[in-house]
C-alpha cells in the first residue's frame, strides 16, 4: 500500500465545483488586489477566531514580522522564542533588527516551558512568541501571567493551529496578535502562499495593514517604511471556502489522532499526548519519536508510508544562527527531539484501511 505523507485529494475533490465557480467569479471581476474577497474573509475569519480584527497578509513569516514591527520591536530589543520551532519563528524577529532567545520546550508537548521563560528576561525583553507547534495550543494562561508580570507582549504563531482551543478559546485571540499562515499543506490552507494576522486592538491591526501595505493607509501617502505584503484577492476567496469546512476537516484529523495513539503500541514509540481538556489539538503533524528514527523512516519509506522529519536540524545549529554562538548541547531537549521526530502520515480523508496499516507497519518495526 502507498499512503503519502500527506495529499490534498479528498478534500480538493469535495469543494472543486465551489473553487472553480470561484474562480471564474474572481477572474470576470478583475479585482484582484483588496477586493471584496479580502474584506470578507478577513470579517469571517476574524469571527472564526473570537476577534475584533483580521488582516489577511502574504505569508505566514510576514505576519509574524508585521506583528512585532506594529509593535515597535527592533534594534537591540529581545523576543523570547521556542528552540524547537520552524525557523520562521525566529526570522521574523531577525528581519526587524531584534535578537530571537530561545526558551527550551516541554518535550512531551513540543511547546515552550513557561516555567524557564523567567530565566531568560532581561531589560532588553519585549516580546515572548508562543508558538502552538503541530497543532497543540502552547500553556498560555502562565505565558500571559509572566508577559505582565514584565510588562512584555505576547504573540501567538498559530500557522500550523487553525481552530484549536485553549480552555475552550480560540488560539489568535489568546495574546496581544497572532500570526497564521495558510500555506497549502496547513489545515487552512490557500492554493499558494498566504496569512492572516488576528488581534483585538485596533492600532495593531491599523498598522499591520499599512505596514503590509507599503506603509500607506492613504495611496501615495506613506507614514511608514513599508512592505509589499498582502493577500490576494484569490486566494482570500479560495480560503472563504475552506473555512466553512474546517472544523469538520479538523475533526477528521482528531479521529486519525485517537486511532494512532490507541493503536501503536510498539514500545520504541514515543507517541505526543493527546492532552487534556484544556488543550484541544487540530493535529496539523502527528510525530512520533524514536531512537532509531533513521531506521525507523527508512523501513516505513520503504512499505510506501512517507514521512518527515520536522525539523532534523534545531535553529541554534543552522547556518544562519551561528552568530549567536549557541553551541551543542546548550539546548539539549530542543536537539533531543529534532534526532528523534518523525511525522507520520496525517490529513482530512485518510481511510480506515490507510490508518490501520500505518499502524500496523509501526508496531512490526523492530
Amino acid at each position: 500500500m502507498q499512503i503519502p505523507f500527506v495529499t490534498f485529494k479528498p478534500m480538493h475533490d469535495e469543494i472543486e465545483k465551489e473553487i472553480i465557480e470561484k474562480f471564474s467569479e474572481v477572474f470576470h471581476k478583475s479585482v484582484f488586489i483588496q477586493g471584496d474577497e479580502l474584506s470578507a474573509f478577513e470579517k469571517e475569519f476574524a469571527d472564526y477566531c473570537d476577534t475584533k480584527y483580521a488582516v489577511g497578509v502574504g505569508n505566514g513569516l510576514d505576519a509574524l514580522y508585521l506583528i512585532l514591527r506594529a509593535m515597535n520591536i527592533g534594534n537591540g530589543d529581545e523576543v523570547i522564542v521556542p528552540s524547537n520551532t520552524y525557523i520562521a519563528t525566529a526570522l521574523a524577529v531577525s528581519y526587524t533588527g531584534a535578537t530571537p532567545v530561545f526558551v527550551e520546550p516541554i518535550i512531551d508537548t513540543y511547546n515552550i516551558n513557561p516555567d524557564l521563560i523567567e530565566e531568560k528576561i532581561t531589560d532588553k525583553t519585549k516580546a515572548i512568541i508562543a508558538v502552538h507547534l503541530q497543532g497543540r495550543p502552547a500553556e498560555m494562561d502562565p505565558i500571559n501571567e509572566i508577559a505582565k508580570k514584565y510588562n512584555l507582549k505576547v504573540i501567538e504563531d498559530a500557522a500550523q493551529a487553525h481552530g484549536a482551543l485553549y480552555k475552550g478559546r480560540k488560539v489568535g485571540s489568546l495574546g496581544d496578535a497572532a500570526g497564521f499562515s495558510f500555506y497549502p499543506g496547513k489545515n487552512l490552507g490557500a492554493l499558494g502562499d498566504g496569512g492572516a494576522i488576528t488581534t483585538n486592538d485596533p492600532e495593531i491591526a491599523r498598522k499591520v495593514r499599512m505596514l503590509g501595505n507599503y506603509g500607506s493607509e492613504v495611496k501615495y501617502h506613506h507614514v511608514y517604511q513599508g512592505n509589499n505584503s498582502r493577500l490576494d484577492e484569490i486566494q482570500a476567496a479560495f480560503l472563504r471556502i475552506k473555512l466553512k469546512h474546517l472544523d469538520k476537516w479538523n475533526e477528521n484529523r482528531i479521529e486519525t489522532a485517537k486511532k494512532y495513539i490507541s493503536g501503536i503500541k510498539n514500545p520504541m514509540i514515543k507517541l505526543p499526548l493527546i492532552g487534556d481538556k484544556d488543550y484541544f489539538s487540530v493535529w496539523h503533524i502527528f510525530a512520533i519519536r524514536c531512537q532509531r528514527r533513521n531506521e525507523l523512516e527508512n523501513y516505513l519509506n520503504s512499505k510506501g508510508i512517507g514521512t518527515v522529519k520536522h525539523y532534523p536540524i534545531p535553529m541554534h545549529l543552522q547556518e544562519a544562527y551561528k552568530s549567536l554562538n549557541i553551541e551543542k548541547g546548550k539546548l539539549p531537549i530542543a536537539e533531543e527531539i529534532s534526532s528523534t521526530i518523525l511525522s507520520i502520515p496525517m490529513y482530512y480523508g485518510m481511510t480506515d484501511e490507510e490508518v490501520q496499516y500505518v499502524i500496523e507497519t509501526i508496531n512490526e518495526f523492530k
